[in-house]
């Protein structure tokens, strides 16, 4: 199943899309996409509607990011060996792991803004995983049966505040519109193997982004249980698992977004989203 929220900014609409790509809604049966829709029951009940027995909607709405109210939204760094090497950084011995505010959540066609003073901002494409149940300290034969589904995510970064700042990565990863979540959650069933999926990115037009999931260095079952030793994940967080090589920073010289450009970027079965890059205002 893919479940998506559709609609203008704060007045998103829950809907799913049926097996032609149309949007259907959900608002007749769930007030919207939240973690309480993400486990269990509920979960169960999603699955079992339908969706040509749902409303068609009409048009080309804007997507929003697909769940309202994720708490976390957790990071991991430098996990495909030549996106390391092109960082000129060591292949990590445990998973490197950092935050991206939950201010940074944006829909995944909606303009990304270049931060103030900024001029390393960077793009990632990125596999997104959202938790249905909590995990704490679960194993790694238990992981995935705590995952809710999958999603496409662009891990924005601004490379002088994550690296030339001091302190951690955080500060430039979680500046306002760097987390393009979407179009759609895609439910682990409808994945199948998540260890085995192709992944792109187009800066305006060029390819500049091909990876595969299957060359992680930590996997998803082998992350979800790595983090649940050192914090509870909860329904509906988000956990972005790293980039293939193909960024700004590793271009020679390294190339990062300026206001004007796009990028579009895709993971087999989780869809495509597409950003304009804007100058801030305030």
């Amino acid at each position: 199943m893919k479940l998506l929220r559709y609609g203008p900014k704060g007045q998103e609409k829950p809907g799913t899309l049926d097996a032609e790509g149309r949007i259907r809604d959900l608002s007749g049966v769930v007030a919207d996409i939240t973690p309480d829709q993400l486990h269990g029951a509920a979960l169960e009940a999603l699955k079992a509607i339908d969706p040509t027995t749902l409303p068609l909607v009409e048009g080309q709405p804007r997507y929003g990011v697909p769940v309202n109210g994720s708490r976390k939204f957790i990071a991991i760094g430098l996990n495909f060996a030549d996106h390391a090497a092109e960082s000129n950084l060591p292949i990590p011995g445990e998973p490197v792991v950092f935050t991206k505010a939950i201010t940074c959540l944006n829909g995944p066609n909606d303009d990304v803004i270049i931060p103030r003073g900024s001029e390393k901002t960077d793009w990632e494409v990125e596999l997104g995983i959202v938790i249905g149940k909590p995990a704490t300290y679960v194993t790694q034969d238990e992981a995935l049966d705590h995952v809710a589904g999958y999603v496409l995510i662009n891990d924005v970064s601004e490379r002088a505040f994550q690296t030339e700042r001091g302190g951690t990565w955080d500060k430039g990863k979680g500046c306002d519109t760097f987390g393009p979540v979407g179009p759609w959650l895609v439910t682990t069933d409808e994945v199948g193997d998540v260890q085995d999926l192709d992944m792109w990115l187009d800066l305006n037009g060029r390819r500049m982004q091909t990876g595969n999931t299957k060359t992680m260095i930590f996997g998803v079952a082998e992350i979800v249980s790595y983090l649940s030793e050192f914090m509870t994940l909860e329904p509906g967080d988000l956990i972005t698992t790293g980039t293939p090589p193909g960024v700004g920073l590793g271009q020679k010289p390294p190339l990062y977004l300026k206001a004007g450009d796009t990028v579009r970027l895709g993971i087999q079965k989780l869809g495509e989203q597409g950003q304009t890059f804007v100058e801030w205002t305030r």
